[in-house]
């Protein structure tokens, strides 16, 4: 059973807001927290819910990362163990949003900008219209037309990306730094259950790593096109990570206690970001990034610094 603590903005997290909004739902995670991983038929056991009922609601939990599950052996075949993932969950009103994004300076940064790479294959790169350059080959990642690119994928290594720090040019002291991007995990075809740990740098700072569950392909994704196969990657996750003067944080989630400061941004005339998997990862599971014309949200690789 997981310590973890969530804090949560309810105007920018409205999928946890509705994947709390059930009484069926939080008497799941009221046992899971309580007595601990469980099955489906345990759950609805114990809960006196028909078994439908609670796959369908476990389904929205786990879409919105409230739990998380987990294949073991059982004396037929496998079974699903599911498991909460917060101990507790808290809802910030610190700052309004509004507020907070009247002192931002935001710049999206297109997927295929990066400045540096280094990546081992299976990778490749597509635009909307189709696949740039050669499949499985790391050189392709020097394609011109990789400006283009709305799909990136690699099995480990990295991508970085170079914004200008335009608090510099404002003379702004920033508050805090904020890096939104769609991600998934990469297997060859998908898998729903193949967790990846996506680490971030910033200037070359180890901010910390998100573990993606899966490689989503069990529906096209809302922008990816028609000519993408479905046994591709369709879509991923839209994280955010967001660094203040109290640590760093994906989706309001602790990951470390790297702070703003340890940034050193005053010294640098660019912010580096660095995204990848590396080679001593834990669940070294690839990852895909998704940009305009792929995936469920369309967007570039957004960098937001409040000031």
């Amino acid at each position: 059973m997981t310590g973890k603590v969530l804090v949560i903005d309810p105007v920018e997290r409205q999928d946890l807001i509705k994947g709390l909004a059930s009484e069926v739902r939080i008497r799941i995670l009221k046992l899971l927290r309580v007595s601990g991983a469980k099955n489906v038929n345990q759950i609805a056991e114990e809960l006196a819910l028909p078994q439908s009922t609670v796959s369908i609601n476990l389904k929205v939990l786990e879409d919105a990362g409230l739990i998380f599950t987990e294949s073991q052996r059982a004396r037929k075949g496998s079974q699903k163990l599911c498991h909460s993932a917060f101990q507790e969950i808290l809802i910030s009103f610190a700052e309004p949003v509004a507020d907070r994004l009247a002192n931002t300076i935001e710049v999206a940064m297109p997927l295929g900008l990066y400045t540096q790479f280094e990546v081992t294959s299976p990778c490749g790169l597509c635009s909307k219209d189709g696949v740039i350059g050669l499949l499985d080959v790391p050189d392709t990642f020097l394609d011109p037309d990789r400006m283009k690119a709305g799909l990136l994928w690699f099995t480990r290594g990295f991508v970085e990306y170079q914004f200008p720090n335009n608090t510099l040019l404002k003379k702004a002291r920033p508050k805090a730094i904020e890096v939104s991007m769609e991600l998934s995990s990469e297997v060859p075809g998908t898998a729903a259950n193949w967790p990846s740990d996506i680490f971030l740098q910033i200037n070359g700072v180890e901010i910390g790593t998100w573990t993606s569950p899966g490689d989503f392909g069990d529906k096209r994704g809302v922008y990816t096109p028609d000519w993408w196969k479905l046994a591709g990657s369709q879509y991923g996750k839209l994280k955010n990570w967001r660094v203040n003067g109290q640590g760093s944080f994906v989706d309001g989630l602790r990951i470390s206690d790297v702070t703003l400061d340890d940034l050193d941004l005053d010294q640098h005339r660019s912010i580096r970001l660095r995204v990848g998997v590396k080679e001593e990862a834990e669940h070294p599971g690839g990852i895909n990034i998704f940009g305009k014309g792929f995936g469920n949200y369309g967007q570039d690789i957004v960098l937001r610094v409040q000031v």
